[in-house]
């Protein structure tokens, strides 16, 4: 099947939509036991009322699950880990997860899956049925950007009939950041901030300065994305409440939202790196230069020390080095091989929660090394997670 008539065959109103990147965890890459994929509480009791039954302990249902392209059929199970409720409340599970997925054989537990844009489309009745498509490539992965906004590592959307919306599930997030209308810079109700200047807020918000690098990046990226929604939420909703006199009125601010979203995610790992750069010492111009052309139109999105270094002959190789951030890596560590020709040795700061093996090798082979947020590195296979470089080791060897 091609995924346009999937897309087709799925968006009707009986069904509900849940997307997410497949992490480590939920393809087994890491060898743990989290059961299969988290699902959000609200969706699961949504398809069936009968999962919110606390005097039940761990209560599942049957879903009738085909995982698309391969067309991988199986009786799954959806189920609510309500531990917290029953014999350990202090620190009980309480999630609900997909599980008895069907073996290796299923695409959801394949390793090289890792970091695929992956659409669940449930369908309501009895049974509940889900049909999966987990996509090969980004051409398939903008299919549904385009529409939707970028998803990143660890964030999730949901959309079903009931809300009409595409709803960010927060599980994650700390909440701390998250702005009153009050709180908000009135300018910004009046023309939509840039990136940079939400992340400027986040980081007045979040400091962090006491933190490892590590540390201070991801949850600087967490407050980010609070401050985000909630200026959306205030710049946007007014306009949609008001409603539209005609269809161009409703796509112009649909494309609005849209575009902010992808303008958010566009460059947020990069400004974020930029001002951990800055913190720790290092200065632009002399240390480090950002975004600059080299070699034509090459642009890598940092370089080590300086253009001046890199065009000079006779500066040894081996001192210079490029560190390009792109939050998930899968289909696009490729675009760093040619960056810069002068540099063997590419560095890729991701937020991407596992890669395989198989391509781990690849990308060793081809001269790229990860540099992973020390927190993330667990969602990585135990064999490779020594060769991986905090981004606190990577500043290291840069001062070095």
């Amino acid at each position: 099947m091609e995924i346009e008539d999937w897309i087709d065959e799925v968006s009707g109103a009986n069904f509900a939509w849940y997307i997410k990147r497949l992490s480590g965890n939920d393809t087994q890459l890491t060898g743990g036991h989290q059961a299969g994929p988290y699902v959000p509480k609200s969706l699961a009791v949504e398809l069936l009322p009968q999962l919110s039954d606390l005097s039940l302990k761990n209560p599942r249902e049957l879903v009738e699950l085909r995982v698309l392209p391969d067309g991988f059929d199986t009786t799954a199970n959806l189920i609510y880990y309500n531990n917290k409720f029953h014999d350990n409340p202090s620190s009980g599970r309480n999630e609900t997860r997909l599980t008895a997925l069907g073996g290796r054989e299923n695409p959801l537990l394949d390793p090289e899956n890792t970091g695929a844009l992956t659409i669940f489309a449930f369908e309501y009745g009895a049974p509940v049925k889900c049909q999966v498509w987990i996509c090969q490539n980004r051409e398939q992965e903008a299919l549904f950007e385009d529409e939707f906004g970028p998803v990143e590592p660890s964030e999730t959307l949901v959309w079903s009939p009931n809300t009409k919306a595409i709803i960010a599930d927060t599980k994650k997030h700390l909440g701390a950041c998250s702005l009153s209308v009050e709180q908000i810079p009135s300018e910004w109700l009046v023309k939509f901030p840039s990136g940079l200047e939400i992340i400027k807020k986040s980081i007045s918000l979040r400091p962090d300065l006491s933190k490892s690098v590590d540390e201070r990046l991801l949850r600087r990226r967490d407050c980010e994305f609070e401050v985000f929604r909630s200026v959306e939420q205030a710049f946007f909703f007014p306009k949609v409440r008001s409603g539209f006199q005609n269809l161009d009125e409703f796509l112009a601010v649909a494309q609005s939202v849209l575009q902010s979203r992808k303008s958010r995610a566009g460059k947020s790992l990069e400004y974020h790196a930029k001002s951990i750069l800055d913190e720790e010492g290092f200065v632009e111009g002399i240390d480090y230069e950002y975004n600059p052309k080299i070699e034509g139109n090459k642009k890598p999105d940092f370089l080590f020390p300086s253009v001046k270094r890199y065009n000079d002959g006779s500066f040894p190789a081996e001192r210079l080095t490029i560190l390009a951030a792109k939050t998930t890596c899968k289909d696009r560590w490729r675009q760093i091989l040619n960056e810069a020709d002068r540099v063997p040795t590419k560095h890729l700061l991701t937020l991407q929660e596992g890669v395989s093996i198989n391509q781990y090798e690849e990308m060793s082979r081809s001269g790229v090394r990860l540099v992973v947020p020390k927190k993330l590195h667990k969602k990585y296979p135990s064999k490779i997670r020594s060769e991986i470089m905090t981004l606190a080791e990577f500043m290291t060897h840069i001062k070095n």
